[in-house]
């Protein structure tokens, strides 16, 4: 441990630490490009090779060209992603078992008050729907 002071473990931390950092950017990129439905196949190789054999300065130009877009696509991902999980939990709320016979009884209660029915045949339609 002597041979190795504290300031050469911190300068190999660091570097670690933005190896990582670059690594993340690296796959941010490859995902945005292959997520991204406005460039065509061509573009997306192009960008992929660029990226893939000169990476540094790949992602750099890529992240200075389209960095804007990369942004509104994760955005637009984000809401797609929300909106898809909000249409779940509708849909499944609404065929859930309890469901059915709460709306089952709030439409009965509306024909009781309108006077479609009388509170006996509300009685014997709540039991029915609540057996």
């Amino acid at each position: 441990m002597d041979d190795y002071p504290l300031l050469d473990v911190f300068w190999t931390m660091l570097w670690f630490f933005l190896w990582i950092m670059w690594l993340f950017l690296l796959f941010k990129v490859i995902t945005d490009i292959f997520r991204d439905h406005d460039l065509n196949g061509w573009a997306k190789a192009g960008w992929l090779i660029f990226c893939i054999v000169l990476p540094y300065l790949g992602v750099l130009v890529y992240v200075i060209a389209r960095g804007k877009g990369m942004s509104r696509r994760d955005v637009k991902q984000a809401k797609d992603s929300e909106a898809a999980f909000q249409d779940y939990i509708r849909k499944t709320a609404a065929t859930a078992p309890g469901g059915g016979a709460t709306d089952e009884l709030a439409r009965l209660a509306d024909l009781k008050e309108k006077g479609a029915i009388t509170a006996e045949e509300f009685e014997k339609a709540k039991a029915k729907v609540l057996a």
